[in-house]
């Protein structure tokens, strides 16, 4: 949703950090991490919510973090990490883009 410059991405102190149940199943998945990988030099997935909220709570404020979630999982996420200065933005994907913009457009990130 959120839409933001290749610098940003490419930033040397920037990660990609990628939150979803099935961030490592399935073919899809693996060609779209390939792909990242090409652009970041570090991409880290979570399939479980409380592992990825553990890594960003110990990651240093003055580095930024672009995160990819579900659309499911980031509206129970969302909320509490928003206001963290390590998350720089926040790119939801998903099925239903309409249910998804209701509760995302009260955070500024995504």
């Amino acid at each position: 949703m959120a839409a933001k410059n290749n610098d940003e991405i490419s930033h040397p102190s920037s990660s990609i950090v990628w939150l979803d149940a099935t961030a490592n199943i399935g073919e899809d998945n693996r060609q779209a991490q390939k792909q990242l990988r090409s652009i970041i030099n570090h991409l880290k997935t979570f399939e479980d919510e409380h592992q990825f909220q553990q890594y960003i709570r110990s990651v240093s404020p003055h580095k930024r973090l672009i995160l990819i979630v579900s659309g499911r999982l980031g509206n129970e996420v969302v909320p509490r990490i928003h206001h963290m200065p390590q998350i720089s933005s926040i790119y939801v994907y998903c099925m239903d883009q309409k249910r998804n913009e209701q509760w995302a457009k009260d955070y500024s990130k995504v």
